[in-house]
């Protein structure tokens, strides 16, 4: 059962799911079953969302973008996330995908992209981006997609952080920040903040550097990609939280 396909259904467009209940597939996914994996009734699906969790079920018609599906038992019970916040500045598009793909992957709970300095672009499509981050979460094995935020000024959300939470800013060639309680926890208020492509600019560090919300981390001695920094800083959080709670 484990290789059989995994497709997120948005809970707000089904009711809650039930062992028995016959569900409509979307054309997108009836295409991708049929079509592409050439899957016939009886075959093997399974199906997640945040609220009901990931459930076990077969196809019992499909044909071109049409299909039904019965929902045999649940297999995982509902389980949010809770990794931390990604602040990104918008990069070019394959390595905002990138940082979505990899974030989601990751345990991000929400991406917030926000302007700076030296932000390339002030257009984003999330609506692109929730996708991406669907196919990872069906792919990574999660039970959530990360809620995707609308662009906002990086100063209105360093102003508007949560004052239980930390947000760790990668900032280039900068102390290593010290582990604290706060970062065994990492999730709920807390997040990591990655600059745009050519870094902050020295206003924003200076700036940053004084917030009581912020924290400074690096990531070493070496200038990474935007999209690496990210990748890099998550795992940075992740292992730590980890390893926190081992020793715990």
């Amino acid at each position: 059962m484990q290789d059989s396909p995994r497709l997120f259904i948005d809970s707000a467009t089904i009711a809650p799911l039930a062992e028995g209940a016959t569900l409509d597939l979307a054309p997108g996914h009836a295409r991708y079953l049929g079509t592409v994996l050439r899957l016939g009734p009886e075959a093997p699906v399974r199906i997640f969302n945040e609220r009901d969790g990931e459930w076990s079920g077969v196809l019992t018609a499909i044909r071109k973008d049409r299909g039904t599906l019965r929902v045999t038992h649940q297999t995982r019970m509902p389980m949010a996330t809770t990794g931390p916040i990604l602040v990104f500045a918008p990069l070019k598009r394959d390595a905002t995908d990138l940082v979505i793909r990899m974030g989601t992957e990751l345990g991000v709970s929400r991406f917030m992209p926000v302007t700076t300095a030296r932000t390339n672009t002030h257009r984003v499509n999330t609506t692109r981006w929730h996708a991406i981050a669907v196919e990872a979460a069906e792919q990574c094995e999660r039970l959530d997609v990360p809620v995707i935020d609308e662009l906002r000024a990086l100063s209105a959300v360093v102003s508007a952080w949560p004052s239980a939470g930390t947000l760790y800013a990668a900032v280039e060639r900068h102390r290593v920040a010290t582990p604290t309680a706060r970062q065994r926890q990492v999730g709920g208020g807390d997040g990591l903040l990655i600059g745009p492509e050519g870094g902050f600019s020295p206003e924003e560090t200076q700036w940053l550097l004084t917030q009581d919300r912020i924290e400074a981390l690096s990531l070493g001695t070496l200038i990474l990609r935007a999209d690496t920094a990210a990748c890099a800083g998550l795992a940075y959080l992740t292992l730590h939280r980890e390893s926190s709670v081992e020793t715990e």
